[in-house]
């Protein structure tokens, strides 16, 4: 016996129907089984054809009219007698798979994009850091040299204060830097632990 049951209702795409489907019908033993998102006169709907015994028909129809995902706003649910040739269910779960590989590839491709222009920016702030740090060698050194240079006594206050400036506009700078650099490294972070998981799913 074959069968078609049809699924009408404002949101009954992108909510899990077709995946809850399958399952149930791979719990049911279900040989010959296909499931698809369509329109019906232009309203979101799901159809599924199964192929199988009476008893178990009669026990998918039950699940169909009593079961649906947690999101979904169903308006009606129809089961009609299907004539044609019902597909191997396992060509049903390759088309999850390929449409799963399609949403995942570009989120991927884009993570990657990401990551590639974080990393660029990492180096960059490396980079900085190590200049800041040359920098702040020299202007250590610099200094260094005051107390030699200072025997006019009536230079040491304002070459005191000039000092102390420079050391603490370079602290500052270093400390934005270094935040800056820590900033950057948790997102890195959290974009690898974000693309894992997407991979998980995509190839699940």
């Amino acid at each position: 016996m074959k069968l078609k049951i049809i699924i009408t209702g404002s949101k009954v795409h992108g909510v899990g129907y077709r995946v809850m489907l399958v399952n149930k019908a791979l719990s049911l033993g279900i040989s010959n089984f296909n499931v698809f998102n369509t329109f019906l006169q232009g309203n979101p709907a799901v159809f599924a054809v199964i192929e199988g015994d009476d008893d178990i028909l009669e026990e998918f129809k039950v699940y169909a009219n009593t079961v649906k995902p947690d999101e979904a706003d169903v308006e009606n649910i129809s089961f009609e007698e299907y004539r044609n040739t019902v597909p191997p269910i396992e060509r049903c779960m390759q088309a999850f798979q390929m449409e799963q590989w399609g949403r995942g590839i570009p989120i991927l491709l884009k993570m990657l994009e990401k990551q590639d222009s974080m990393l660029g920016k990492q180096d960059t702030t490396i980079d900085v850091l190590k200049s800041v740090k040359e920098d702040t060698a020299q202007i250590r050194q610099d200094t260094s040299k005051i107390p030699n240079i200072a025997e006019n006594t009536s230079l040491i206050p304002a070459m005191k204060e000039d000092t102390s400036e420079i050391k603490s506009n370079t602290r500052e700078i270093v400390d934005k830097l270094q935040n800056k650099y820590e900033e950057l490294s948790r997102e890195i972070v959290q974009m690898k632990i974000t693309l894992a998981k997407i991979e998980t799913k995509v190839f699940a």
